[in-house]
């Protein structure tokens, strides 16, 4: 009986490491399909509406400067799902870019169209300042403490 037990935990052990391997290895699978799936829909929907915003451009026959802006904001969407497609790493600043840019638009609109100046635009300035200061960090961190992979971020 001693011996039985003795050779079975052991037995144990080699099972139970094998389904924790086999589990990982769907959850991985899993996760992977979801990221990718949504990587897709994410692109396809950024495509799309880049197109319907271009085709608007040409029906109206010109671009204001905010519609600019709106493809340049299409375009940093785009660039983070390639580099999250290449890398499985998501660029923090891309994320801020499009904000700033963003907030660009919001700053046209105000001065442009309504002719305002005051608290609200200092505002907008003030959070585009922030963001910038805020890409400046993150440029430092990742160039005086890099990751153990090779980062995207130090790309461009």
């Amino acid at each position: 009986m001693l011996e039985l037990m003795r050779r079975l935990g052991p037995a144990a052990n080699t099972l139970h490491r094998g389904m924790k391997d086999t589990a990982d290895a769907v959850g991985e699978f899993l996760v992977d399909t979801f990221h990718y799936l949504a990587l897709f829909a994410i692109g396809a929907t950024t495509i799309w509406s880049a197109g319907a915003a271009f085709i608007g451009m040409a029906a109206q026959g010109r671009a204001s400067l905010g519609d600019i802006l709106l493809l340049f904001i299409y375009l940093e969407i785009g660039a983070m799902v390639g580099i999250y497609f290449k890398t499985t790493r998501l660029p923090v600043r891309y994320l801020i870019y499009v904000a700033i840019t963003a907030l660009g638009r919001v700053l046209i609109e105000i001065v442009g169209a309504e002719h305002r100046t005051g608290m609200d635009i200092l505002v907008v300035t003030g959070a585009i300042l922030l963001l910038s200061f805020a890409v400046l960090v993150l440029r430092f961190g990742s160039y005086r403490y890099p990751s153990e992979k090779p980062a995207a971020d130090l790309a461009s």
